[in-house]
């Protein structure tokens, strides 16, 4: 028999405190995640950013314990899925890529060489597929296994985004239904979805999908759950001055207490496993909105994590790869073809579009110079005496 491998996707975290800056410069060191128009200024601005951020980010890791969570509960999902997988006779290794910590993709990669796995299927845990999230991992993939061809198992798969799967959205609605079930009165409550957001621009110009797919498993969601519940959906985490997907979850919280919303059971939309995101950002901080906007019953549905139904989930996921019958060289092909599907935007001259994006972008690099010289004291200006 073949040796089969299933390699989880997923972001990573910093495991320690002292890991907070390094991953914070690995994740704005993605050109997915930060797209400018000039390659050799994303490391200097991954650094400057990182620079900035991680005494605040640190503080934010204090209150979860001192480190993210995320890998521990992958790995347990990935073991559990073994676990499920050995259980219906097909026996799999199971490999964790992280994308800016570790075990990062490239070790995971190395591993799936000596193992020598023939079969592969690649399973993001995310979703919903986003160039920021299952693109960005699936670019770097294929730049890997262009560079190293021999690292390339003979045969492998990819599934780019599972959100209509049956059992994931069946332990979506369960999670939902177990928070609202402890409210006095479980119908009148609002139900809030709260997804990832990512900048406007990668939906209306690079032709990102995740708005869509966000929005379509939402109502599928609420569909499967079957309740009267009235429900919102909105984006958190932004980063930057750019327009992101709105309405922005703190916006649409500090709406519904005015229109007197008292009753609420948050939902993480586009996370399976419980990190900062949901730990700090929905239990914390927007608990705080919440409240002070006058919503007193606040509630949070878990990540699915471990839970049986969601290991169902994947299960039905790997198992519907590996009996694809052109689970062939034609599937790597496809891959190839999928991951290249959104290409970075091109910087464009003349009255476009794209053109007023770049010309925005590259002034706010422009003022961001102007800050750094301000606080180091060193620079063009300084150079050429207009600041002494």
């Amino acid at each position: 028999m073949s040796r089969v491998g299933v390699l989880l996707l997923n972001l990573g975290g910093p495991d320690k405190l002292e890991d907070v800056g390094p991953f914070l410069y690995n994740l704005f060191s993605d050109p997915e995640i930060i797209r400018l128009p000039f390659r050799w200024l994303q490391k200097p601005l991954a650094w400057f950013i990182a620079s900035r951020r991680t005494t605040t980010s640190q503080a934010n890791y204090k209150q979860i314990g001192g480190g993210s969570p995320l890998r521990r509960i992958t790995e347990a999902q990935g073991e559990a899925l073994k676990e499920h997988l050995g259980g219906l006779g097909k026996e799999v290794n199971i490999y964790v890529g992280m994308r800016y910590w570790h075990p990062y993709t490239e070790e995971a990669i190395a591993q799936i060489a000596a193992d020598q796995i023939e079969h592969l299927v690649i399973l993001p845990l995310y979703p919903q597929f986003s160039i920021s999230t299952s693109g960005s991992s699936f670019r770097l993939l294929d730049k890997l296994w262009r560079e190293q061809p021999e690292l390339q198992p003979t045969n492998y798969t990819v599934i780019p985004s599972w959100y209509k799967q049956p059992s994931y959205l069946q332990v979506m609605a369960e999670l939902i239904a177990q928070e609202l079930d402890q409210l006095p009165n479980p119908d009148a409550a609002h139900i809030f979805f709260s997804a990832h957001g990512v900048p406007k621009s990668y939906v209306e110009e690079a032709g990102d999908p995740y708005e869509q797919e966000i929005e379509e498993c939402t109502a599928l969601i609420m569909q499967t759950l079957n309740r009267p519940n009235l429900y919102t959906l909105a984006y958190q985490s932004r980063v930057g001055p750019v327009e992101w997907l709105q309405p922005y979850t703190e916006d649409a919280l500090q709406e519904l207490g005015a229109k007197g919303v008292n009753d609420l059971v948050v939902v993480p939309i586009s996370f399976v496993s419980e990190h900062i995101e949901t730990l700090q950002e929905i239990d914390i901080e927007y608990r705080e909105i919440a409240e002070e906007s006058g919503i007193h019953n606040f509630r949070r549905a878990a990540a699915p994590n471990t839970h049986p139904i969601f290991i169902q989930a994947l299960a039905d996921l790997v198992i519907d790869a590996l009996e694809k019958p052109d689970f062939q060289l034609s599937q790597a092909a496809q891959m190839k073809k999928r991951v290249k599907m959104y290409p970075q935007e091109n910087w464009e001259w003349g009255m476009t579009t794209s053109a007023e994006v770049w010309n925005g972008r590259i002034a706010m690099l422009g003022f961001i110079a102007l800050i750094i010289e301000l606080v180091t004291g060193h620079g063009l200006l300084h150079f050429i005496g207009l600041l002494q």
